[in-house]
């Protein structure tokens, strides 16, 4: 059977442009893949579009906002994640245009679909106090403990993200003095972060307890599951939350929803507390707009306020507000 036109562009734009020009690493490019994936079932199932029938002339403006309306009230997805989906299919009709003009204004019409608009979420992180109960939780006389508090102590020190976390190895790091880790970052850009003593304390038992300080070592992942291999998103998340559940039982008052990536807000905060400049916080966590790190002095600014106004509050009138707050599926799945 002779290929569609949408499988073939559809292939050049996973295999050759995102991951060729584009230099994507492998994460990004399975969530391109997913969206995609989602795409074909929609309109495989509820379209009932047979796949191989299936061309760039059914993927119109109807079919997309019929699409994303599909992932929010039959899939119960949030805003950010509909407005992620749209993103992907907007990098692809983007990339459509030059490669096929004939559906140049196809593209453009799916192109105009905006974002979803949504209030973003306060900035979740950890105050010392919290923090330090969350570091006291790990068994030390269990190897698994000692592993997690080692975990914990570089998720916090490095502001890491996750997915950086589990693909640090023993090689990326340099306990000598001055004590730092190499991160790779999104789009594979590498930064490179200072270690606290305590940290390099606390790997140096940690490697040599694992026997993984010799240089055949060096391309062994840092952290490990208990069959010795790279830990997972999902392990990491539960050994966080196992942790993150003992200090909600110990501390009444502690009552936020966190998650691993919370190690990174707080990280944020703490340096912009300690005086730090958006600038260096920037660089350190590895943001590509300065725009996102001013969440941190925002959520900052926020704080005070909410203190200020509990010391002396403001004996102001309420003024009037004068603005509204208004086979190419398993192709795909192989990947």
């Amino acid at each position: 059977m002779k290929p569609t036109n949408l499988s073939i562009h559809l292939t050049h734009f996973l295999t050759d442009y995102i991951v060729g020009k584009r230099n994507l690493s492998p994460n990004p490019v399975k969530a391109y893949r997913d969206v995609f994936i989602l795409l074909l079932q929609f309109c495989r199932d509820i379209k009932g579009i047979p796949l191989e029938k299936l061309s760039l002339e059914h993927i119109d403006i109807i079919l997309v906002e019929s699409f994303l309306e599909y992932l929010e009230q039959q899939r119960h997805c949030k805003t950010y994640t509909v407005n992620h989906r749209l993103t992907t299919l907007h990098a692809f009709f983007r990339y459509l245009q030059a490669e096929s003009p004939e559906h140049l204004f196809q593209c453009q019409k799916i192109l105009s679909i905006p974002l979803r608009r949504f209030v973003r979420k306060t900035v979740e992180y950890l105050s010392k106090e919290h923090l330090a109960a969350l570091l006291a939780q790990p068994d030390l006389n269990t190897q698994e403990g000692r592993r997690d508090i080692v975990l914990l102590s570089v998720l916090y020190d490095t502001g890491a993200r996750v997915q950086e976390l589990i693909d640090m190895s023993v090689g990326d790091l340099r306990l000598k003095n001055p004590a730092q880790l190499r991160i790779f970052g999104k789009g594979r850009k590498v930064r490179i972060v200072p270690l606290m003593q305590n940290t390099v304390e606390l790997l140096q038992n940690y490697l040599q307890e694992r026997q993984l300080i010799t240089p055949d070592k060096f391309s062994h992942p840092l952290f490990t599951s208990h069959h010795d291999n790279r830990l997972s998103r999902s392990g990491v998340r539960y050994i966080f939350q196992k942790y993150a559940q003992q200090v909600w039982q110990q501390h009444s008052e502690f009552n936020q929803s966190i998650s691993p990536h919370s190690m990174r807000h707080t990280k944020g905060m703490h340096l912009l507390q300690a005086g730090i400049s958006l600038d260096i916080i920037r660089d350190f966590l590895g943001h590509v707009d300065i725009k996102t790190t001013e969440i941190y002095a925002k959520a900052n600014l926020e704080m005070k306020r909410a203190a200020l106004e509990k010391v002396s509050p403001a004996p102001t009138p309420q003024l009037p507000s004068w603005k509204e707050n208004k086979s190419l599926l398993k192709w795909l799945q192989s990947l």
